[in-house]
């Protein structure tokens, strides 16, 4: 049912306007609390604050589907719902949740994650943003760099050090409302693709925020996004699917309407066995992701299972893509067909929630253990 309400919300309501909010840089706002009615920022979110309490691979069906209508859609979709509600909901206390939760999963206010700075991205013990302790709270100063939602959202979830001599144990998390004094969105990105999902530079500049700002244990936020990790990487591995799978149905139709030495080009062997090659990719990053998500539903430690479904499922998008192009002839390579625009959305795919190099490591260090 969730997977049916996904799709036709995808279809009816991102589909069609792809095109003009790539040209335009528009972001469809009013489709926010659409999603939150709908239940698509609750999948995962606990009853008691208006979320399903659904499981992980409910929300990778869900996510694919968002994704094949529009991949920065659905990078917001991520951000927001898993990213940031996904961490409130396990670090957050009770006040927290009560506060956003709910407005959250309504789609009236939206999150954002601040992890990654200039100099450090997959290396967390690169962080440079300071928390300093002060009476009655925490003063934050750092810059933060490539935050999706950052220019849209109510509320970011910062990583900061908060005690510069205990290594992985001196960083903590921040709750912090972006209408904070000291807060500051720097201007948007210019992009390859996903125009619809902002992606934004944050500077802290003596950003007071209580001492009840802080998410989960002091010093305890190294560990904890340990355990956040492979929930991200299932889901951009949907994300990705669903894209291939949009860039594959493009293909499809092109290829069955297209006529070549008097026959649809579908009926060449060389189109046919392209398309079949496509098909066979993608069913087999799905079946892994919803692998890995069933591992993830029932406890078990999947981190290597969440690399391999990223890694397997970004480059696998890519190449489906590709090929997506390749059968639209010169059209594919004009903005006036989609396949050209998720080629260039799907591109990231490979590059956020940890590189796919960084998911290469991560593998092989499973498999010497």
């Amino acid at each position: 049912m969730i997977r049916d309400v996904a799709r036709r919300f995808a279809r009816e309501r991102l589909l069609p306007f792809g095109r003009e909010w790539d040209r335009t840089g528009a972001f469809p706002r009013s489709l926010l609390p659409e999603m939150g009615k709908l239940g698509l920022f609750g999948i995962l979110a606990p009853q008691e604050y208006g979320g399903l309490g659904g499981r992980y691979l409910t929300w990778a069906v869900a996510l694919e589907e968002i994704a094949a209508g529009n991949g920065g859609i659905s990078t917001l979709m991520h951000v927001h719902a898993l990213g940031t509600a996904g961490v409130i909901a396990s670090l957050g206390n009770a006040e927290q949740k009560a506060q956003w939760l709910p407005r959250m999963i309504a789609g009236e206010a939206i999150g954002c994650v601040a992890l990654t700075e200039p100099h450090a991205g997959s290396d967390v013990s690169g962080i440079k943003t300071r928390a300093r302790k002060v009476d009655g709270g925490w003063r934050l100063d750092g810059a933060k760099q490539f935050i999706s939602n950052g220019r849209h959202a109510s509320v970011a979830v910062i990583l900061a050090v908060t005690d510069p001599d205990a290594g992985s144990r001196g960083m903590s998390f921040f709750l912090v409302p972006t209408d904070t004094p000291g807060f500051r969105v720097g201007n948007p990105e210019e992009k390859l693709g996903q125009t619809t999902s902002d992606t934004v530079p944050i500077v802290l500049e003596d950003c007071f925020v209580p001492d009840a700002a802080m998410m989960g244990e002091h010093g305890q936020a190294l560990p904890a996004i340990m355990g956040l990790l492979s929930d991200g990487r299932i889901s951009i591995a949907a994300q990705a699917v669903g894209m291939a799978r949009a860039a594959f149905e493009a293909a499809l139709d092109y290829a069955r309407e297209r006529q070549a030495f008097g026959k649809a080009i579908i009926d060449h062997q060389a189109v046919a066995f392209r398309l079949a090659d496509m098909a066979t990719q993608i069913e087999v990053a799905r079946a892994y992701t919803h692998h890995a998500a069933r591992l993830l539903d029932a406890g078990a430690d999947c981190v290597k299972e969440a690399s391999i479904a990223k890694l397997f499922a970004g480059e696998m998008a890519e190449r489906v893509c590709s090929d997506a192009i390749q059968i639209h002839g010169g059209y594919g390579y004009l903005a006036d067909y989609q396949v050209e625009r998720i080629y260039r959305d799907v591109r990231v795919c490979q590059i956020y929630e940890g590189t796919n190099d960084i998911q290469r490591l991560i593998i092989a260090r499973k498999l010497r253990a």
